[in-house]
């Protein structure tokens, strides 16, 4: 027997908490936390280590300001909504070609453009872009001023101050944010929005790259300041002074402090040494050279590249990169990368955002700019299709105005054609 008694204790449990609730969730999910895969030391890493990694590696600071930049760039635009009326446009990139009627003035377009006095949108976009990229998760919590019902601002907060809190029966009760000086803030659902890439093993939390490659950022930080010990602390490391009795406090304080002052440090690299009273040098150094730093920092920025399927042409790297494939890099990093980062901000906006603004919110929709790079000549070809499809189909005896729409061409007036014979100005010899 479970602890829901008999199954049909259960299935009776379950018909109550419908008829209790407008909205239940029939399992019990997780409770709310830290489910990272990359377990640190033994322990569980927190959303803050993600985003000190942020400062820690030049190659993560410069994937994440690339990705954050570069979702933040599109334009956006308000639209109202075709009426769905079960036809379907057969293009490969309906570009050129939206019919939509674009919204000029509403106040949900106004929040977007400025979410609060302190940021305009492209701002505001990049920085939750960041937690996205490093946490997997960004937060957007939403005001209300004047009584007015619908959200009037937009702040995005720390993935880290945030804390889910699951409800038995509604799936998610709310919010808690901790404050810098610790103090919890509840919210309620409507008052937060949450864009996430899933955590596997947590419903209520996303996951990041960060989280797989905690060890590589290790090691290229230790990498780093291995190297830069080695300049400061000392220009041949890794030795023993072998003498053959036990040395007196001020014979080692002599001894060390003579060293120090021959030795130690860059500007005195390379000096002889000199060892009295039979004293002798043995070396158990590693050299940069056993080491091999040069590859290892490279193998590092590659695992790095490869949590978040970046080309390295994308972070300036061109030691073999042509126009060709800098051009292609460019393309996927725009179809693979940014647009569905663009899908999951527009999903948030039409789907969370917009009905908190009631019936002024039916009937429009968000939607950005192509962010992928022009090509005149793939958009020359498309065009030439169409053109030679909508001929195919309006010799067919279909309706003009229909095939437009299905090609995807703007509604055109049909000009005739004139078959008289041009007349000869005055005065004009053949």
């Amino acid at each position: 027997m479970s602890r829901y008694g008999t199954p049909g204790d259960a299935v009776k449990s379950g018909l109550r908490r419908a008829f209790r609730n407008q909205v239940t969730s029939p399992i019990p999910f997780p409770s709310p936390g830290r489910y990272n895969i990359f377990d640190l030391a033994g322990g569980k890493a927190s959303n803050d280590t993600f985003l000190r990694a942020f400062g820690s590696s030049g190659t993560i600071y410069s994937i994440v300001t690339t990705l954050a930049t570069a979702v933040a760039m599109p334009e956006w635009h308000l639209y109202k909504k075709r009426p769905v009326d079960g036809r379907r446009r057969y293009t490969t990139g309906d570009q050129g070609s939206d019919q939509r009627v674009e919204v000029v003035n509403h106040a949900a377009l106004s929040l977007w453009d400025k979410p609060n006095d302190f940021h305009m949108r492209f701002e505001f976009v990049e920085g939750f872009a960041q937690h996205l990229e490093l946490c997997g998760e960004a937060w957007w919590v939403l005001g209300r001023s004047n009584g007015l019902g619908f959200p009037t601002s937009m702040w995005y907060v720390r993935p880290d101050r945030m804390e889910p809190v699951p409800s038995p029966d509604n799936y998610l009760q709310g919010y808690i944010y901790t404050g810098p000086n610790g103090e919890q803030v509840p919210l309620e659902v409507d008052e937060v929005i949450m864009i996430k890439f899933p955590n596997p093993l947590d419903p209520y939390r996303g996951t990041g790259p960060v989280q797989t490659i905690l060890a590589d950022i290790q090691a290229q930080r230790y990498t780093a300041e291995w190297n830069k010990n080695f300049f400061q602390n000392s220009a041949t490391p890794g030795g023993l002074i072998q003498v053959d009795k036990r040395l007196s406090d001020p014979e080692w304080d002599e001894l060390t402090a003579r060293w120090r002052e021959t030795h130690q440090g860059v500007a005195r690299a390379g000096r002889v040494g000199v060892l009295e009273n039979g004293a002798q040098w043995v070396d158990t150094k590693i050299t940069q050279k056993d080491m091999d730093f040069a590859n290892l920092r490279t193998m590092s920025r590659d695992v790095l590249r490869e949590a978040w399927g970046i080309h390295k042409s994308m972070l300036g790297n061109a030691d073999d990169v042509n126009r060709a494939n800098a051009q292609t890099a460019e393309e996927v990093f725009g179809s693979w990368k940014v647009i569905p980062r663009e899908n999951r901000i527009r999903m948030a906006l039409n789907g969370k955002l917009l009905p908190m603004f009631g019936a002024s919110g039916q009937g429009v929709e968000f939607d950005y700019e192509n962010p992928l790079p022009d090509d005149r000549e793939a958009d020359g070809a498309e065009l030439t299709v169409k053109a030679n499809a909508a001929q195919t189909l309006i010799n067919a005896g279909f309706d003009q105005g229909d095939v437009l729409e299905v090609v995807g061409l703007p509604d055109m007036e049909v000009v005739e054609k004139t078959t008289q014979m041009p007349v000869a100005p005055p005065g004009w010899v053949p």
